[in-house]
Formats: structure tokens, C-alpha cells, sequence
């Protein structure tokens, strides 16, 4: 790839298509319509920072936290109706926004090794298996291959097609498309344990299909008894804001307007002490900087260092 790719838009997408959801009450849609125009001006500062890798990343994340803290807080919690607020795990109008994030962030810093390079950055529909529905009675088309995919939050990825038969000639083929992600990243805004077994069998089946892919876990918020990764599929869970969410006994009382109001300096300052860390994206990027580094092995270079 030579030029310059379009990175995704995924929580643009969401915020369209709540502007045009009718179920969302009327009095809201004019905040919407300011928080598009806010989500514009974010995306289009966010595409044209440069400079170091440290200030990139310092004023990458600085927009972020910005951004972030006015979609959760001045759009859908001081809604003075309450279908914002309860109904955000559906629209995913917050939890989008890493998803739009990261493409951003990892192109902004890597683009020197990756533009020329054949690859993809954001959500993907990525392989995980492949399996043939096939009988010694029956000669399906195509030996009855069937690709699963997994739709990933973030990956860096190439397409794949992947063409079978029961002929050398190929007749009666089919082909199949998905994609082979070689880093994947699934972003959670709270991580409970639910949430970490459902992606602990995704990471096995990433890394049976392709060994050598990383698997991350960015969550927002931890909401769970720590389990080591070592022992799993899991390559690092990474917490972005270096905190706990907020306990049940405390959210309960965010699900009406007039109880909102009133916990609303404690919930602002609730962002404010535990913003999005620098540090927790710069590790993210560091497992990134190893997986490129890889393609970058040479005899020479393994034979100085006296390892590979």
C-alpha cells in the first residue's frame, strides 16, 4: 500500500445513526447534533497530530480524554431524559470511540513502517477457523469448506481467499474471503469475567489459525478478581485508566435524570482522577513496535545479537 490509507469510522457511524433513531426522545436530538459536530472537529485534530513519538502519543491521548468525558458525560449523562443513559449499551456511542481511536493512534505512529506495506488498521471481520462439511456419500462444492471469521474491535490485518475443491483443476470450487489479523485488540469499556472467558476463546481461536498473532485485551474499567494471563491465550488485559469501575450500589443511582443531577460533581470528578493513562497506550504500542520488528529479522542481524 502506497498511499496513505482511510482509517474507519466506526463510532461516527453510531453517532448517525443515533441522530436518526426515533426512538431517541426529540429533546436530544440538538445535543446530538452538537456532539457530531464535536466528534468532526476531534477526528480531524486527531488525523493531522505529528511529531515525536512521545508527543504524538501526549496529544493523541490529551484529545482523547477530552472527547471522551464530554460523550459520557455532558451528552449522555446530563440528559435531562433517560433513554441516552439506559440505552447507551445498545447505541455503543461511548464504548465506539477506542474503536475510532486507536486506528488513529497506531497509524499516527507507526505510518512510517506501515505505509508500503500491504495491511489494513480498525474493526475487522477476522479468520478463525476453518472447517468442511463434508460426507464420504456427498462430493459438496467446494469440499464443503466453511470459513468462520470473528468480527475483532481492532486489528491490523490482510485479506485472505481462500479457494477449495475436490479437483486439482479447481472445478467446481468455491472461494472463500476473511481477513488474517496479526494483532488484535478487543476494547472493552468495564472487564468482568463474563467478558474474559468470551475472550479467552477467541484468542485460542485466533492463535490456533495464526500462531504467531498477539492478542490484547484493553478494557477501561477492571470489574473483576485478576486472573494471570500466562496461563492463557490472552497475550496482555491492559487497563487504560489504571481503576476500578464504579461499584453497583453507586451506579444505581445514575438511571434517573433528577438522581444524576445530584451525583453529578462526584461522577465528573469520578473522569477526572482516573482520565485515560499515557503509559497504558504506550504499552499497547511497544507490543505493536515487537510484532513489527519481526518482519525486520535477518541471518546477519540474529547471528550479532546471538539470539532470534
Amino acid at each position: 500500500m502506497s498511499k496513505k490509507p482511510v482509517l474507519p469510522t466506526p463510532h461516527g457511524e453510531k453517532m448517525f445513526a443515533l441522530k436518526a433513531n426515533t426512538k431517541m426522545p426529540s429533546s436530544d436530538l440538538h445535543r446530538v447534533q452538537q456532539a457530531i459536530l464535536r466528534y468532526q472537529q476531534w477526528r480531524e485534530e486527531s488525523l493531522f497530530v505529528n511529531g515525536t513519538r512521545q508527543q504524538i502519543v501526549s496529544s493523541l491521548v490529551k484529545k482523547l480524554n477530552k472527547y471522551k468525558r464530554y460523550i459520557e458525560l455532558e451528552l449522555i449523562y446530563d440528559s435531562q431524559n433517560d433513554w441516552l443513559y439506559r440505552q447507551k449499551g445498545q447505541t455503543k456511542i461511548d464504548s465506539s470511540i477506542l474503536e475510532e481511536f486507536l486506528p488513529m493512534l497506531v497509524f499516527a505512529v507507526f505510518q512510517t513502517e506501515l505505509i508500503g506495506n500491504f495491511y489494513n488498521l480498525g474493526p475487522a471481520k477476522c479468520f478463525s477457523n476453518l472447517r468442511f462439511k463434508s460426507t464420504f456419500s456427498e462430493q459438496n462444492k467446494g469440499a464443503g469448506a466453511i470459513v468462520k471469521s470473528k468480527n475483532q474491535d481492532f486489528a491490523i490485518f490482510r485479506p485472505v481467499f481462500i479457494q477449495t475443491s475436490h479437483f486439482s483443476d479447481f472445478q467446481h470450487a468455491i472461494t472463500n474471503q476473511s481477513n488474517l489479523a496479526y494483532v488484535v485488540a478487543e476494547c472493552k469499556t468495564n472487564l468482568d469475567k463474563t467478558m474474559f472467558q468470551e475472550a479467552l476463546a477467541t484468542a485460542q481461536d485466533l492463535k490456533k489459525a495464526i500462531p504467531g498473532a498477539k492478542y490484547f485485551l484493553l478494557c477501561e474499567w477492571l470489574d473483576m478478581t485478576l486472573i494471570s494471563t500466562s496461563i492463557t491465550s490472552i497475550d496482555e488485559i491492559i487497563i487504560l485508566r489504571k481503576a476500578k469501575r464504579l461499584p453497583s450500589n453507586i451506579r444505581k443511582h445514575f438511571s434517573k435524570a433528577v438522581q444524576r443531577k445530584a451525583q453529578r460533581q462526584f461522577f465528573a470528578d469520578y473522569l477526572e482522577q482516573n482520565m485515560f493513562a499515557e503509559s497504558s497506550f504506550f504499552r499497547f504500542l511497544d507490543h505493536i513496535q515487537a510484532v513489527l520488528n519481526i518482519h525486520q529479522l535477518t541471518a546477519a542481524k540474529a547471528l550479532k545479537q546471538g539470539y532470534f
